[in-house]
């Protein structure tokens, strides 16, 4: 385990290890858990202390999945406080619908995937707050959670941008996970302003129905790790919220009368086997307590990459496209350097709206360099040479974007006797030192001509907030 603040490890640790520390009892009172929309109490509190819900008994590892609360909201309230307890949503690419909202929105009858123009600007007397989508600074702040979460347990797995498993072996059977759990939480949200959830169980699954639990409770941490107590909350789960369990196997499952994860749990394991292959035997394997799903500590392989957005109006001009296109090749082949990455395959793609009652057409051109490159200006010239031959003229454009694929390690390219390959010529020099000169001083300062500089097809992002925490202008300024 790396190393826990003083203060935490003050109040909550022994000298001797939990991996290497150990967590004490708790000898104080934890609050009763009441589930009233699920009908379950499992606080059993027995002279005055919870104690059947967050203790541990004679088991040997423990996953715990955390869960930033409604994370994009939650960002944006981290710099402007007068958001709390105030309806707030965050709108999808080109302020479409809505993608994140909080629950004071979601209690004025506001659902996920609303179109922005739906939404009256106040509902009820209530003031609607509405924010673009600000990738850079909701990036940054996972980067923080995801740092402050690996310092209380070295196995860690980013599961998304705002979930990540944490497993601690040799749990000690006198550990107070609830403690513990709370102790997480009052770091992270102490460090970020980030409010999250915990829920703790010896398998990956049954750690995301705990985490589910726990986000409908007071304190956001909830343990399910007893045996008794497993079989209660699974009879309450539906097959349809059964992580690894999808729309079409439920389907199936409902017609042969399993409808809970309980149900789930007593059929067959032949039958399951048979019906939902090895994946399905894995799940019902993780709901009986047994873990099957092993920790993902590095992303897998990629296999490719793509870079697209909608346009913020309809593009018909073919030098708007080649902007763009150009654009976003570039922020591709940064992102395979990024991964130290090299590619010789690139696909363009465009379409028009299918929505919209105008002329449709889409298509796509793929094409390949001679070698392997990370060369910015390879992938480009490629770029533009294939718009070039599924461009035609009269049709309205909603969305163009890249591709790239066939991808092996830099140091794996094959030395060529004719020419030099990429990794050991300039071609290489030259954008290490644009990437570093852009990472220092800002994103793009040095870029490609054919990139554009007005771009007025850029992506609609009105009500965009401050990117606070990645650029020098743009930083929270205190009166």
């Amino acid at each position: 385990m790396k190393t826990i603040k003083p203060e935490i490890q003050k109040k909550y640790f022994t000298s001797s290890t939990f991996g290497s520390m150990n967590l004490l009892p708790s000898t104080n009172s934890t609050p009763a858990i009441h589930l009233s929309d699920l009908n379950i109490d499992y606080s059993l509190t027995t002279g005055g202390t919870s104690i059947y819900n967050h203790f541990l008994i004679n088991t040997q590892a423990v996953y715990a999945l955390i869960d930033c609360n409604q994370f994009y909201v939650s960002c944006e309230r981290v710099f402007a406080p007068y958001l709390k307890n105030q309806p707030v949503g965050v709108l999808s690419n080109n302020d479409g619908c809505l993608v994140a909202l909080s629950p004071e929105l979601k209690s004025l009858g506001i659902t996920r995937g609303t179109p922005a123009f739906q939404i009256p600007e106040k509902i009820n007397g209530h003031k609607v707050f509405l924010f673009s989508s600000n990738y850079e600074l909701y990036g940054d702040m996972s980067t923080r959670v995801m740092n402050i979460l690996s310092s209380f347990s070295d196995s860690i797995e980013i599961y998304s941008i705002d979930e990540a498993f944490l497993l601690f072996k040799n749990v000690h059977e006198s550990i107070n996970l609830y403690e513990y759990g709370f102790a997480i939480r009052e770091t992270v949200m102490k460090a970020t302003g980030i409010p999250i959830s915990i829920g703790f169980a010896k398998t990956k699954t049954l750690a995301k129905i705990a985490n589910k639990i726990a986000k409908k409770t007071a304190t956001g941490v909830f343990t399910l790790v007893q045996a008794e107590q497993i079989s209660n909350i699974l009879k309450k789960i539906e097959v349809t919220d059964i992580w690894g369990v999808g729309r079409q196997h439920s389907k199936r499952l409902n017609k042969i009368g399993i409808y809970s994860a309980y149900d789930f749990v007593q059929t067959p394991i032949s039958w399951v086997r048979k019906e939902m292959a090895v994946n399905g035997e894995r799940t019902q394997l993780e709901l009986k307590g047994i873990p099957c799903l092993d920790m993902e500590y590095a992303s897998p392989q990629t296999k490719s990459i793509v870079c697209s957005r909608s346009f913020g109006k309809p593009v018909c001009s073919l030098n708007e496209l080649i902007e763009a296109v150009s654009q976003y090749t570039s922020n591709a082949v940064q992102n395979l350097r990024y991964k130290s990455l090299v590619a010789r395959q690139l696909t363009v793609f465009i379409t028009t709206n299918p929505f919209k009652d105008t002329k449709q057409y889409a298509n796509f051109q793929q094409g390949k360099l001679a070698d392997y490159s990370a060369y910015t200006p390879d992938f480009i010239h490629l770029a533009i040479s294939l718009l070039k031959e599924i461009f035609k003229e009269t049709y309205l454009y909603k969305k163009t974007g890249v591709m790239l694929t066939d991808f092996i390690k830099q140091e794996r390219i094959q030395p060529d006797l004719f020419n030099q390959p990429y990794g050991t010529d300039r071609r290489h020099n030259v954008m290490l030192t644009v990437d570093k000169i852009n990472a220092r001083y800002g994103k793009n300062k040095i870029f490609f001509a054919s990139d554009g500089i007005k771009n007025n097809w850029s992506m609609k992002r009105e009500m965009v907030s401050q990117r606070y925490t990645t650029r020098w202008n743009e930083l929270l300024i205190v009166k």
